[in-house]
C-alpha cells in the first residue's frame, strides 16, 4: 500500500500532462473539424458536377479507411516518400500531423451529419424565404441553421463523445497523450514499471470528460426543444 501510495502522485501528474495533450488535440480538431465540415458539405451537394464528384470522393475515401492508417500515412508520407519531413520528429510536429489527420477525418463525417440536418428541413421553407426576398444565404443562416442544428445535434453529439476516444490513436505516431502516459508505467517510466493500474486511471479521465460532454449536450437539447 505504501508503494501505490508514494507511486500515486508520480502517475497523477503523468497523466494530468498526457490528458492536457489529448484535450488539445480534442479541442483543435473541432475548431478545424466544425467549419470544414460545413464547407465539404456543400461542395458535396454542389450544382456543379466534378465539384460534387471531387468532395463525394474525399468523403468516400475518408469515410471508408481507418483514422490510424490515414494518421501513419499523413505523418510519415512526406518523409519517406517526397524526401521532405515537413514534421520533424519533435512532439510538436507529430501534433500537427495529428491534428491534420483528425480535422480531415472529422471534417468528412460531420460534412454528411451537415448534408443530413439540411435535406431534412422542407424545401418549403425555401420557396417562402425566396417569395419574401430574401438570399439564399439568408435563408440559410436565418431560417435554416437553428433548425439543422436541432435536428444534427443527436449524432454530432456522437461523434464528439467519439472523437474523445480516438484522440488515443494519435499514440500510433508516438504522441504522447494520456493512453501513453499510462502505458508507460508498464514499460518503465520515472522508476516504475511493470504496473498496469494507471490504465484503469486513464478510463476516469475519459469518463469524466464524456460524462461532462453528455451533460451539455442534454442541456442544448432541451434549449433547442422548442424546434418540433
Amino acid at each position: 500500500m505504501s508503494t501505490f501510495l508514494e507511486q500515486l502522485p508520480i502517475v497523477i501528474n503523468s497523466l494530468n500532462i498526457g490528458f492536457l495533450q489529448t484535450l488539445k488535440l480534442f479541442f483543435v480538431t473541432l475548431l478545424g473539424a466544425l467549419p470544414l465540415g460545413l464547407l465539404i458539405c456543400f461542395g458535396s451537394m454542389s450544382k456543379i458536377k466534378p465539384v460534387k464528384r471531387l468532395f463525394q470522393l474525399l468523403i468516400w475515401i475518408v469515410r471508408g479507411t481507418p483514422l490510424m492508417i490515414q494518421l501513419l500515412i499523413i505523418y510519415y508520407f512526406p518523409g519517406l516518400v517526397l524526401d521532405n519531413p515537413i514534421w520533424g520528429g519533435a512532439e510538436s510536429g507529430r501534433f500537427a500531423a495529428s491534428a491534420v489527420a483528425f480535422i480531415i477525418n472529422y471534417a468528412c463525417y460531420f460534412s454528411e451529419i451537415y448534408r443530413g440536418g439540411i435535406i431534412a428541413i422542407p424545401i418549403g421553407q425555401d420557396e417562402a424565404g425566396l417569395v419574401l426576398g430574401m438570399t439564399k444565404s439568408d435563408i440559410f443562416f436565418k431560417v435554416k441553421l437553428l433548425q439543422m442544428i436541432k435536428r444534427i445535434l443527436p449524432p454530432m453529439s456522437n461523434e464528439v463523445l467519439t472523437l474523445v476516444k480516438d484522440t488515443s490513436l494519435a499514440r500510433i505516431i508516438a504522441l504522447q497523450e494520456i493512453i501513453w502516459a499510462g502505458q508507460a508505467f508498464m514499460k518503465g517510466s520515472q522508476g516504475i514499471s511493470g504496473a498496469i493500474w494507471p490504465l484503469f486511471f486513464t478510463a476516469i479521465y475519459y469518463l469524466i470528460c464524456n460524462g461532462l460532454l453528455t451533460v451539455l449536450f442534454a442541456r442544448l437539447e432541451k434549449k433547442l426543444s422548442y424546434f418540433r
